[in-house]
């Protein structure tokens, strides 16, 4: 059963926009205008080749406007779009990731605009304040080697992950994000409660977690290798894509995993606004959506199934602790500093 946690919403699902600003149809005016302009940058934290150049395309090819979607992970979409705004030379239309959208709307630089197809959408998915629409989940889990810790026997709960046969032999992301040891650190707060949390972390802190600076793919990618046998925070679907092409890993049904939100949001002041929202439009619609599907992400439109519907956790049967881009935003700090007085 999935748990929700940490959202806000305006109303139920059913009326989910009755009360919240009013969502915009990709009108025959809009498409018109923006094929005026006939061209959209993206600023995007997604991988290039396996979706946001097949969204480009098939962007391009229905409305004749040419997407260019550049990629930088999140602080380097937000410090670029900040020191463009600033300096009047605006250069995104749309941007997404899982926390760039709140320390940008805090500085007034993204343009409050909803699709029509944001009403579809379950509440958890938009910003009730009107300002993003989330475009595919990302479940966090641990994943193991296969060779190294034969099926069957992988950490199910949380102090399974103190055997001493694990000692030195787990990794996890050291940056500073949900898919790292903060949102580690934060899911074992949310789940054990302050004081038994805090206790879980020293006694695992004693394990000698390693610590890789560098992406939550990378750790995937050790594991495969046999570097380390268990991997933490990493993403189900990058797990099961390496595993269905014969990599010894696979990823844990883990109660409660973490689920944070890609959203795409529009850049206030943008040089092509009319072509940034159509692109935003045509993200979160049903043609948009197959392709995050057909590329092995988690879509949010729910007329649109996932490729491999085990990665969710209501298919799967384990629960999911839900992160706004808000919710990072508050939490990611204090959790940091949890992890960096404990692992580093």
């Amino acid at each position: 059963m999935l748990r929700v946690s940490g959202l806000r919403s305006c109303v139920a699902a059913a009326v989910l926009l009755a009360a919240c600003p009013v969502a915009q149809a990709a009108s025959p005016e809009l498409i018109a205008a923006a094929k005026k302009e006939g061209r959209v940058v993206w600023y995007t934290a997604q991988i290039i080749n396996q979706l946001a150049r097949p969204i480009a395309d098939a962007f391009e090819k229905k409305y004749g406007v040419k997407a260019e979607p550049i990629r930088a992970d999140v602080n380097d979409v937000v410090l670029r779009i900040v020191a463009e705004s600033k300096a009047g030379k605006v250069q995104a239309d749309v941007f997404d990731g899982t926390a760039a959208a709140p320390p940008l709307k805090r500085a007034g630089y993204v343009e409050k605009w909803l699709p029509d197809e944001a009403k579809n959408l379950p509440s958890q998915y938009v910003d009730p304040e009107g300002y993003w629409v989330a475009n595919n989940v990302y479940i966090i889990v641990p994943v193991f080697n296969t060779q190294l810790v034969p099926r069957g026997t992988q950490p199910r709960v949380w102090n399974d992950l103190l055997d001493p046969k694990y000692k030195g032999r787990i990794a996890i992301s050291g940056l500073s994000s949900s898919s790292s040891g903060p949102g580690f650190v934060g899911n074992v707060l949310h789940d054990l409660g302050q004081e038994k949390g805090m206790e879980f972390l020293k006694k695992l802190a004693a394990q000698n977690i390693n610590n890789i600076y560098s992406s939550a793919r990378t750790v995937v990618d050790q594991v495969m290798a046999g570097e380390f046998a268990i991997g933490l925070q990493a993403f189900n679907h990058q797990a099961s894509i390496s595993a269905g092409q014969g990599a010894p890993v696979d990823w844990i049904r883990w109660s409660p995993a973490v689920a944070t939100l890609s959203v795409a949001s529009v850049v206030k002041n943008s040089p092509h606004p009319n072509a940034g929202k159509l692109l935003l439009d045509f993200l979160v619609s049903e043609e948009g959506q197959k392709i995050f599907s057909d590329g092995d992400y988690i879509p949010t439109n729910p007329k649109v199934p996932a490729k491999a519907q085990e990665l969710k956790p209501e298919v799967s049967g384990f629960s999911a602790y839900y992160l706004t881009p808000e919710d990072l935003d508050a939490n990611v700090p204090k959790w940091g500093d949890i992890y960096k007085s404990l692992f580093k």
